[in-house]
């Protein structure tokens, strides 16, 4: 019959530990570090409770369209990027809010599930024109001929697909906390660490957690922009779209779990960790993560796209067509900024020698 051999691993530097009968403790060789028997027998118990996260959602969202709800609907197809989108039946020409292309109707829009909500467009096109220019305020590396030469291409009242989740987390995590304190004497200088097992437990609960259900748009840029106020969500009725553009989404609800599955572990051990204060480091050794009354919506948000083209780069803005909120990329101007560097570099100089004036001063 083989023998087995059991191994403690320390907390601290996960060195293997053994019993130090002189000490009648157990002792790691490497940071000598020292445990006694009841502590470390706690603390492998709590090691074997920890399990993988079970997060699962139920992601039946959406509903069938009913007989004459798509009369009027087109949709159009841009042949660069592969983009569709939904519009209706008065628009003639358009082109695509993500490439900048010429876009082409492809015929009546059918099979794709109906939204269940909508959250109405509040701000109008001029407000997306002011977006831009407080956008480009105060912005010290922008080149001032984009400014100047600065002309917006397309704007464009999308409205963007997002799968919305509800659910109950119930979490169980594990930190490690350290607290140190130094002294020294006429030789040596002298760090003490010691290390804590902090466990918390409990439920939070999220609603309408968004996920965007375009590929064609960037999932970090439509985070940007929120959060959109979903107290003013309404039922979805397709007279929502008369003068807008619609997505199409080419991302499902199950396509999309992984997405809300990272920003729900996030938050919830974001929430978790607030939680442990008076410690100098903290971080989680495992997290434990199970979904209940987990759930999706399909619904439409407003945003307003605005492209603009300047030394042959095409830069795309977005702004929150409820709350306004702006966002995206500026160029930069490369000699603004190493002066701007050179500037700081004799600020920080300037300061340096000060304070070595006087304490030469206060010295002499």
């Amino acid at each position: 019959m083989a023998s087995q051999q059991l191994e403690y691993k320390c907390p601290c530097c996960g060195g293997a530990i053994t019993f130090d009968s002189t000490l009648q403790k157990m002792k790691c060789p490497f940071c000598d570090t020292e445990f006694d028997v009841e502590t470390l027998q706690q603390y492998d118990e709590e090691l074997n409770h920890d399990a993988p996260d079970d997060m699962k959602w139920d992601v039946e969202a959406g509903d069938e369209w009913q007989s004459g709800e798509t009369d009027g609907m087109r949709v159009y197809a841009c042949k660069s990027c592969g983009g569709e989108i939904v519009g209706d039946e008065t628009l003639a020409a358009t082109t695509c809010p993500y490439c900048g292309n010429p876009v082409v109707l492809m015929g009546q829009f059918r099979g794709e599930l109906k939204p269940d909500l909508i959250i109405p467009f509040k701000l109008d096109k001029e407000a997306a024109k002011r977006g831009l220019t407080e956008h480009l305020k105060g912005k010290r590396l922008l080149p001032k001929i984009f400014k100047d030469q600065n002309h917006i291409d397309e704007i464009k009242g999308l409205y963007v697909p997002f799968w919305l989740f509800d659910a109950d987390s119930d979490a169980s995590i594990r930190y490690k906390g350290t607290r140190s304190r130094s002294w020294s004497d006429s030789r040596y200088i002298y760090t003490e660490t010691s290390y804590y097992s902090l466990i918390r437990e409990g439920r939070v609960s999220f609603s309408h957690v968004p996920v965007d259900g375009s590929s064609k748009m960037e999932d970090e840029l439509m985070e940007s922009i929120e959060p959109f106020d979903f107290s003013e969500a309404v039922d979805f009725q397709t007279a929502y779209l008369a003068g807008y553009l619609a997505d199409k989404y080419d991302v499902t609800a199950e396509q999309s779990v992984d997405r809300v599955n990272q920003r729900v572990k996030k938050s919830t051990e974001d929430a978790f960790l607030s939680t442990v204060t008076g410690y100098s480091g903290v971080y989680a050794e495992n997290s434990n993560i199970n979904l209940s009354n987990g759930k999706a919506k399909y619904a439409l948000y407003p945003v307003w796209i605005l492209n603009t083209t300047w030394n042959g780069q095409n830069y795309r803005f977005a702004m929150n067509g409820q709350t306004g909120k702006f966002v995206g990329d500026l160029p930069m101007d490369k000699g603004l900024f190493w002066k701007w560097l050179l500037g700081v570099g004799i600020g920080v100089a300037a300061v340096i020698f000060a304070l070595l004036y006087l304490w030469w001063k206060m010295r002499g």
